[in-house]
């Protein structure tokens, strides 16, 4: 049997790794589907996770300062993506605590 392109000795090996490509390929064109769960996009920016910034600005914090500095964050962190106005109204909230204490 003669070789064929990339060395196949038959067309049914050729046409299903060339299938196997396209498949790649047609996959990466795809839109990634967000994970609402473990990767929402309102807690993500750029390459920092909102989870992350908040256990590093509370890092020194406990109690009632740790909380609520870190949803005060959280809030400004996402206003512009999900609750707008209102996350900024629950952000002054958090930080208003913080001031009353």
């Amino acid at each position: 049997m003669s070789k064929l392109i990339g060395g196949w000795t038959n067309m049914d090996e050729y046409t299903k790794e060339e299938e196997a490509w396209r498949e790649i390929e047609a996959s990466r064109s795809r839109p990634k589907q967000a994970d609402n769960v473990n990767h929402p996009p309102h807690y993500t920016r750029g390459n920092i996770e909102c989870i992350d910034a908040l256990a590093a600005a509370t890092i020194d914090l406990q109690g009632l300062d740790a909380v609520c500095t870190a949803n005060a964050i959280k809030y400004l962190w996402r206003w512009k993506h999900k609750g707008g106005v209102e996350d900024l109204r629950k952000a002054r909230w958090y930080i208003d605590r913080l001031i009353g204490e």
